[in-house]
């Protein structure tokens, strides 16, 4: 009995140690964690094999942008998508907050930023024609032409201070995705 009780335990420690944060918890948090900073809750959707979803990263820990994006944001990831032995790195509720968001077959990075009362202020969907988020739009995922990039200012002038050197460094760094796209 004994032994069957050790097992159990560490059993339980491992599932517990390996259990990912749900999506709903890690939205929630980061909405929390920006009404306290006075900020926007800035959530990615990515997966570890997505080569866009590094180059986001990337432009936004880039020492030129880097500042402008802590000051205004509380960036957090969900990861979604993954697949055979990195598949239990998934948060819970990513694939169902995708579909829910039209954004389920638009591919990764995907991002979604909130207010500090889990409102949907803007996500990565360009909608020519429309700012309505239940009509569907395509992905930018991570900017890289000049459509993108502008559309990625918009919705940074929508829900943040943004100054026209922040703009300017900005369109600078995430064009240099343009050139490294082929």
């Amino acid at each position: 009995m004994k032994k069957f009780f050790l097992v159990f335990i560490t059993l339980s420690f491992i599932i517990v140690c390996n259990a990912q944060t749900s999506t709903e918890t890690i939205i929630k948090e980061a909405c929390k964690e920006a009404g306290t900073q006075n900020k926007k809750a800035f959530i990615i959707f990515h997966a570890s094999w997505c080569v866009w979803c590094h180059k986001l990263d990337s432009c936004i820990n880039d020492p030129s942008c880097k500042k402008f994006f802590s000051d205004n944001y509380v960036i957090k990831h969900v990861t979604a998508f993954e697949t055979g032995d990195k598949k239990n790195l998934n948060n819970p509720g990513s694939s169902e907050f995708l579909a829910a968001h039209h954004a389920a077959d638009q591919g990764i990075p995907a991002w979604f930023i909130f207010d500090s009362s889990k409102n949907l202020l803007a996500d990565s969907q360009l909608r020519p024609h429309s700012n309505d988020f239940n009509v569907e739009g395509s992905n930018i995922g991570c900017p890289a032409n000049e459509t993108e990039i502008k559309y990625f200012i918009s919705v940074l002038e929508k829900t943040s201070h943004i100054t026209d050197e922040e703009k300017s460094a900005i369109m600078k760094r995430f064009s240099k995705n343009h050139l490294t796209s082929e």
